[in-house]
């Protein structure tokens, strides 16, 4: 079975939403503002691109990504590998072409089908309702986080309000640095 880990920068309060600066979020760009950039505190992204033998995105976040990320020299990696897409509405004609093979997914079934295939790790970037959806499905395996010491308030979180049983998470890994982040790795506790 391969592992799906879910990446992402996340305010104290929880909230992902438009880490890099989309529009339409009042604190956009969160990261890279009044934050001191370390080098070393995103030390687990190259990690992740070498490791991930396959990218999960959302509808929302493929739509923000691939104009974007296939010509960027800090995500070089990604071009080469699979891509999946999970989407009710994504056509195939909406695809980018310049982003290697991409294949659309119609449900969380189909994700629980591709965990079961052969292969590395798949890595989950942005798409915080479906972190979200997997989560709660239980399909999650582990979690890449960067915690910034910020409180945002509204937004988008990583972890939904679903009422559910206790799911134990595993510290597997952690660093904090001088500029207040703090690297956290969990393994999902079966």
């Amino acid at each position: 079975m391969r592992t799906l880990i879910s990446t992402a920068f996340v305010s104290l309060d929880g909230v992902v939403e438009a880490p890099g600066g989309e529009s339409g979020y009042r604190n956009a760009g969160w990261t890279f503002k009044d934050i001191e950039f370390l080098p070393e505190a995103f030390e687990i992204k190259g990690r992740e691109q070498e490791e991930a033998t396959a990218v999960l995105l959302g509808r929302v976040s493929y739509e923000a990504f691939s104009p974007v990320w296939p010509d960027m020299a800090d995500f070089a990696r990604y071009r080469t590998l699979p891509k999946y897409v999970v989407s009710t509405t994504l056509a195939e004609g909406d695809l980018v072409s310049n982003w290697g093979e991409t294949t659309v997914l119609r449900s969380l079934d189909e994700v629980a089908a591709l965990k079961e295939t052969e292969g590395g790790p798949i890595i989950v970037h942005g798409s915080a309702t479906l972190n979200r959806a997997l989560s709660d499905a239980g399909l999650i395996d582990r979690y890449h986080l960067l915690v910034f010491p910020l409180l945002l308030g509204a937004g988008k979180r990583l972890f939904s309000e679903t009422d559910k049983d206790t799911q134990q998470l595993k510290l597997v890994e952690y660093a904090a640095y001088a500029n207040g982040l703090q690297k956290q790795v969990f393994d999902v506790v079966r």
